[in-house]
C-alpha cells in the first residue's frame, strides 16, 4: 500500500511539473519544429520599432518563425552578411539593393516589404538654434553618414532642395563608421581635427546628445525629405523561390507589428519594445517613440510601390550613385505585403 502511495504521489509530482514547464516554459513560445531565420537589420534602432514589438510580442513565434537577430551596422555589412547566406533576410536601405544588381549579382537581393517611409535621422546642431534654416549650415563643418548610403543621400537630398551644393557650400565629413558619429561628435573640443558643427545622427543617439546637452536636435531629415522609402526587407532571389512559405510567415509577423504601432500610444509601444534597448530609459524611448509617430514614420502596410522606388532611384541619380533606372519588377515583389495587408 505504501508502495502504491508513493507512486501515485510521485506521478502526481511528475503531471505537476509537467503543467508548469507546458505553461511557463519558453517565454518565446518557439516550438520545436519552427523555421530558424537569421535576420541581419543594418542598425539597431528605436525607429525600427514595429519590428521589435513583433519579437517582443511574439508575433514571429505565432508563425512557427525562430529568429535570430544580427546588427550589421551598415548596409554594406548586411548585404555582404545576406549575399554569402550568412543571413536569410536583411533589412537596410533599398539602395544597396540596387547597388549589387548593377554590379551583376546573379542572386541579388529582392525587397518584398518596406517598413519606414521617412527619414528616421536628425540633424544635431553644437548649440540651440532656433527658428533653424537650412541655409545656416553654408560653411560649417558636418558628420554626414557613409558616402552612397542612405543617410548621406537624403542629407544631400535635402540641402539640394533649399539651393545649397553638398560639395562647395559645406565640409561633410563621411569618413566616421556608421554608429560611431555621436561618440565623435560628443568627445570632439574646439580647436581638435574633426570637431563639427553639426553631425546628422539616428535614435537614440541623438536624443542622447541632447540629455548629456553635447548636442541640440534641430531639423527632422523625415520631415524636411518628405516621404521616402528609406528601409525595407529583403532576400537573395533564390530564398524567395524556396521559401515563400516562410516568407509570407515573416511577413505576416511584420505586419501584425505595424498594426500594433498604428493603434497604441507611444507609451504602450515603449514599454514593449523597451528589453531590446536596456540601457535607455523607458521616458527616452516613448520621447522617441511619439518624435517617429507624429512625423508619421512607419507605413500602415508593407507594400513597396513603384512609385515609391522610382523616387529612390530619383535620389539616387541626385547623389550621382546612378545613371539609368533599374527595373521595379526585378527589385521588389509585394507578393507577400500584398496578401496579409
Amino acid at each position: 500500500m505504501k508502495k502504491n502511495r508513493l507512486l501515485s504521489i510521485l506521478l502526481t509530482f511528475v503531471l505537476l511539473i509537467a503543467m508548469f514547464t507546458s505553461g511557463c516554459g519558453d517565454k518565446t513560445g518557439i516550438s520545436d519544429s519552427a523555421k530558424k531565420v537569421t535576420l541581419n537589420e543594418v542598425a539597431h534602432s528605436i525607429f525600427y520599432a514595429p519590428m521589435y514589438v513583433a519579437i517582443e510580442e511574439g508575433y514571429f513565434a505565432e508563425e512557427g518563425i525562430d529568429l535570430e537577430l544580427v546588427t550589421g551596422y551598415g548596409a554594406d555589412k548586411t548585404m555582404t552578411a545576406l549575399l554569402t547566406g550568412e543571413a536569410d533576410i536583411g533589412f537596410m536601405g533599398s539602395e544597396a539593393s540596387v547597388y549589387t544588381y548593377l554590379q551583376g549579382a546573379q542572386d541579388y537581393a529582392v525587397n518584398f516589404a518596406q517598413l519606414t517611409q521617412r527619414a528616421g535621422n536628425f540633424l544635431v546642431s553644437r548649440t540651440p538654434i532656433d527658428n533653424f534654416d537650412w541655409n545656416m549650415l553654408k560653411g560649417t563643418y558636418v558628420l554626414g553618414g557613409r558616402k552612397g548610403g542612405m543617410p548621406q543621400m537624403v542629407f544631400e537630398y535635402i540641402l539640394k532642395m533649399n539651393q545649397i551644393d553638398p560639395d562647395t557650400d559645406l565640409t561633410i565629413d563621411t569618413s566616421i563608421d556608421f554608429g560611431s558619429t555621436a561618440a565623435a561628435f560628443a568627445g570632439a573640443k574646439e580647436g581638435e581635427a574633426g570637431y563639427a558643427d553639426f553631425t546628422v545622427e539616428f535614435e537614440p543617439h541623438a536624443t542622447s546628445l541632447e540629455t548629456q546637452q553635447k548636442g541640440y536636435i534641430v531639423a527632422s531629415l523625415g520631415v524636411d525629405s518628405g516621404y521616402v522609402p528609406y528601409t525595407a526587407f529583403s532576400a537573395r532571389k533564390s530564398y524567395l523561390e524556396e521559401n515563400p512559405e516562410t516568407l509570407l510567415a515573416f511577413t505576416k509577423a511584420l505586419q501584425k507589428g505595424m498594426d500594433y504601432v498604428a493603434n497604441h500610444s507611444a507609451k504602450e509601444i515603449a514599454t514593449v519594445i523597451k528589453p531590446q534597448f536596456p540601457e535607455t530609459e523607458l521616458e527616452t524611448i516613448t520621447t522617441i517613440v511619439t518624435r517617429y509617430q507624429a512625423q508619421d514614420t512607419w507605413k500602415k502596410d508593407l507594400v513597396y510601390t513603384e512609385d515609391s522606388f522610382i523616387l529612390l532611384q530619383n535620389i539616387l541619380m541626385e547623389a550621382g550613385e546612378l545613371e539609368d533606372y533599374v527595373p521595379y519588377k526585378d527589385l521588389v515583389t509585394n507578393t507577400f505585403a500584398e496578401q496579409v495587408k
